[in-house]
């Protein structure tokens, strides 16, 4: 079975761009609350015509609620979910695990698809994606071909690639750089591309955090092999003629048409010197890398015209059938036929005796056949025609396109969905005394007293006779599981049930996937960095899985932290550099080998800023320059029952003297941010 072709849509042209370019399916959201804010996007009385024309055109809409939502925005996004429900939504691509269970509940007809925010890189977590309700993954990027081929042959769940488009420097979800840098959350659709600006290695200068756009296209038939069933366009910000020429190009490759000219437009109606597909190829390097220069930008001109020729009017994309039958003394009628679609029509007109020439199979299938200016096209056509019988032109062509609108609102016709009500919010937390918690990214900081600490978290390669001196100095030691796993699953399994061995019995996950880790070598679990946790339902849904308590996303505020319901024990970061970034291909070796970098690079903007960039696991990591410390300010963290200190490139020393500094509540003797606790991240 052919893969679909998804294309994107940030405005109407757009939309009509993808149809009737021979996109399957297309995605698009409201004005708010998707992953493209900035995108022109539709007015909510624009996405239900949206689906009323796609759906006319045989073309599945799936909608895009793929951000965080916070308590205060439940109730409108759910009344918009429903009336997009109402008006017959393919599937809703959700990032928010607390939001899609919501949409379960409340839309329970409508598929849900796991968006590539959600960060799911394994077939483990996939198929926990599966228990969750989800019918369908939007894989990771950073995919190479044989991952995505272990993946399709070990879960049942459809599976969605990117074949086109922009590439995030970060792994989806995973980024905060907008936000902490500029107070706009990409996991809330408003991500200012700081990437896109200059970032150097150890200096100022180069484009360090800048991906060239990704292309599959020639790959397609590789994909299908795989097991992809979803082939998808990213360009929502993009304009029309860009999702024409991206859709006809794939349309091109999955039938093995050669268009060297739609293959010259898409390499000049937009790319970023070049495309690339090194995650794919499994070779990463500097040659991913590329911004979009002046001679892009000029070359996207002079194809415009002809790409626009590709959806400039209804294209005929629909076949159909059609019957003809003309008796003596009866009123004419007309059977149209589309996959399992059927109506007929009668013609209020009877037919004459022919006085000159009479109607025949011949002169009236040549009428029927002329479709132009409809989605649909004439392919058999049967006619049962009683001998001198005379029946005009006209009449004819009336009774053709009464038909075919006819069809046309079967497509869109009995596709609303039944809709529930809102549960009520979960009653608000009580909280008793604060707990410390204190997460180390090497073991090597581990030197100083753990007096008065309740859980200290320790990176997965920290020995094992290391571990049991920690288990004697604290109530409770937990495993944290990276957040890149990937093809690291087994390995990851394996350090996890060697530390178990060793007196471990809790995991933190980073992720879903860490979740399957933690299950997989028989652990409990935390919620823990990078699970995005953002509302209260989410909360719930953490509670339903099992997790013994949930860190909440550094995002949110303080007043927005303090108001979150459920039960489940909850903590914030009140000390740690934030991890802006976590990438498959490391921004330092656009400059430097892995020998000179040493492990120990920074980049820097062009205002002279440095940001850490630390290696693990086949993973870089961009920590923020100044660490986010509130830790001195209790009277402002309410509602939480563990506070954690998260550190990442500090040196023991470092570690002992900031957790004493914790205790005692001192303020921090060096430059530090509040983060976003104190204002609503946009």
């Amino acid at each position: 079975m052919k893969p679909e072709i998804l294309a994107p849509a940030g405005s109407f042209e757009a939309l009509k761009s993808a149809v009737r370019s021979g996109a399957d399916a297309v995605y698009f959201g409201g004005e708010a609350l998707n992953a493209r804010r900035n995108a022109s996007n539709f007015s909510d009385g624009e996405v239900v015509e949206a689906i009323d024309y796609c759906h006319k055109r045989n073309v599945k809409a799936h909608i895009t609620v793929n951000t965080l939502v916070s308590d205060g925005e439940v109730p409108g996004v759910i009344e918009k979910i429903k009336e997009y429900a109402k008006a017959g939504a393919d599937a809703f691509i959700i990032q928010d695990i607390g939001l899609s269970a919501l949409v379960r509940h409340i839309c329970p007809d409508v598929p849900l698809h796991a968006s590539t925010q959600m960060s799911v890189q394994s077939a483990e977590g996939i198929k926990i994606l599966e228990n969750m309700g989800f019918s369908r993954a939007v894989l990771p990027r950073e995919l190479s071909e044989k991952e995505i081929k272990t993946i399709a042959d070990s879960v049942d769940l459809e599976l969605e690639c990117f074949v086109h488009g922009a590439l995030c420097m970060c792994v989806s979800g995973q980024c905060l750089m907008s936000s902490i840098l500029g107070g706009r959350s990409g996991n809330r659709g408003l991500c200012a591309q700081p990437c896109r600006l200059p970032f150097g290695v150890n200096e100022k200068g180069g484009y360090a955090l800048s991906l060239k756009d990704l292309s599959l296209v020639d790959k397609i038939s590789a994909l299908a092999d795989a097991g992809v069933d979803s082939l998808k366009i990213e360009g929502r910000m993009k304009r029309p003629e860009y999702v024409a020429a991206a859709v006809t190009a794939c349309k091109n490759s999955i039938s093995g048409k050669e268009d060297k000219a739609v293959t010259s437009a898409l390499d000049a109606v937009f790319s970023r010197s070049g495309f690339t597909s090194g995650y794919f190829d499994g070779k990463t390097g500097r040659d991913m890398f590329g911004i979009r220069t002046k001679d892009d930008v000029t070359g996207a001109a002079p194809v415009l015209a002809s790409l626009r020729k590709l959806y400039d009017g209804e294209q005929p994309l629909i076949p159909v059938d059609m019957t003809f039958v003309m008796r003596k003394g009866d009123y004419p009628a007309l059977t149209v036929r589309s996959g399992n679609h059927e109506c007929t029509c009668i013609s209020e007109d009877l037919p004459s005796e022919a006085l000159s020439k009479e109607a025949t199979c011949e002169s009236v299938s040549a009428q029927l056949k002329k479709c132009g200016g409809t989605q649909f096209y004439a392919v058999n056509i049967k006619c049962e025609i009683d001998r001198g019988l005379f029946f005009s032109v006209s009449e004819i062509n009336k009774l053709r396109r009464n038909a075919l609108c006819k069809l046309e609102e079967t497509f869109a016709s009995g596709k609303e969905r039944r809709t529930g009500t809102l549960p009520e919010k979960p009653r608000k937390h009580k909280t008793g005394e604060k707990k410390l918690h204190v997460r180390f990214g090497d073991y090597t900081q581990i030197t100083g007293d753990l007096a008065g600490v309740d859980r200290v978290i320790i990176p997965l390669d920290t020995p094992r006779d290391f571990v049991h001196g920690i288990l004697r100095t604290v109530p409770e030691v937990a495993v944290e599981i990276p957040v890149n796993v990937f093809s690291n699953f087994d390995y990851f399994v394996s350090e996890a049930l060697e530390l178990k061995e060793a007196g471990v019995s809790l995991a933190v996950a980073s992720n879903i996937d860490g979740i399957a880790v933690a299950k997989k070598a028989g652990m409990k679990f935390s919620s823990g960095f990078g699970m995005n946790i953002f509302n209260s339902y989410s909360l719930l849904e953490m509670e339903k899985a099992g997790a013994k308590d949930c860190l909440l996303s550094c995002e949110l505020s303080f007043d927005e932290i303090e108001a979150l319901g459920a039960d489940i024990p909850r903590g914030v970061l009140v000390y740690g550099r934030l991890p802006l970034m976590v990438t498959r291909n490391c921004p330092v070796r656009t400059k430097l080998s892995c020998a000179e970098c040493g492990k120990k690079s920074n980049l820097v903007d062009r205002m002279g800023i440095s940001f850490p960039v630390r290696c693990k696991n086949g993973f870089s990591f961009v920590y923020n320059s100044r660490p986010l410390c509130v830790y001195d300010i209790q009277s402002h963290i309410k509602g939480v029952d563990y506070e954690l200190l998260y550190f990442t490139v500090e040196s023991g020393s470092e570690c002992s003297e900031i957790i004493s500094s914790c205790k005692e509540k001192r303020p921090p003797a060096y430059e530090y941010t509040r983060g976003l606790y104190n204002k609503k991240v946009l």
